[in-house]
């Protein structure tokens, strides 16, 4: 049994984490594919983003689905790992491999939408907090477990106890050399313009990866600056 798998059935008791086949089986499959400090972020970020919904009173299963939250949240950074590691960025290659997990276990089609748009635009701000609740609450609680955006509107003590539980072990970082690695592995999975190529930009040589206005010299259709 991993570390991880030792704190599950104490966090169930303590945060009273949804139980549903469906949850289950999403916690199992991220603890089984995801690096343990992922995976440990990934339930963190679960929990901040229902405190978030709390704080702006948001009822589970009234204003939006906590089932769905729950797994975008747990299911979100699978693009991370070794099985969900493809040719694409890896917001949209976990968006795919959780979307394939989903349709295993019978998941309609348009629960399934929801998942793959939170997974997929869990990194674009101001985007997924316009998609409907789920997407953004799993936004609001990725953001704060990454970031601390928001941290200030937990219940006082929340973070902490949270964190004694599912420990961070340097996870912003721990994350971003993932990121990195698969970049230099596979360059088209770090555009420059997104968030995996801002990443990618602190390692490697100045110049390598162009920027906004490279870009647009590099178009060819002789746009200049305009005067003053």
């Amino acid at each position: 049994m991993s570390d991880a798998a030792a704190l599950l059935p104490a966090a169930y008791d303590a945060f009273g984490l949804p139980r549903t086949e469906l949850t289950a089986r999403a916690l199992r499959y991220a603890e089984e594919t995801e690096p343990a400090v992922v995976f440990r972020h990934s339930v963190r970020s679960y929990l901040f983003a229902r405190a978030l919904g709390d704080h702006d009173g948001l009822r589970p299963g009234v204003d939006y689905d906590d089932e769905l939250v729950f797994v975008s949240c747990v299911l979100h950074d699978l693009g991370l790992s070794e099985a969900g590691n493809g040719g694409g960025r890896f917001e949209v290659d976990g968006a795919d491999l959780a979307a394939r997990f989903l349709r295993e276990q019978g998941v309609g089609a348009e629960a399934m939408a929801v998942v793959w748009d939170a997974i997929a635009l869990h990194t674009s701000e101001g985007i997924a907090p316009r998609k409907g609740p789920e997407v953004a609450l799993a936004h609001a609680g990725i953001s704060a477990d990454i970031l601390g955006i928001g941290k200030e509107l937990l219940p006082t003590g929340f973070a902490d106890r949270v964190h004694a539980a599912f420990p961070r072990e340097n996870l912003a970082y721990a994350l971003s050399d993932i990121v990195v690695r698969q970049a230099l592995a596979n360059p088209a999975k770090a555009g420059p313009l997104g968030f995996p190529g801002q990443v990618l930009r602190h390692h490697v040589p100045e110049g390598t990866l162009p920027g906004w206005y490279d870009l647009i010299a590099a178009a060819g259709w002789g746009d200049r600056p305009l005067a003053g």
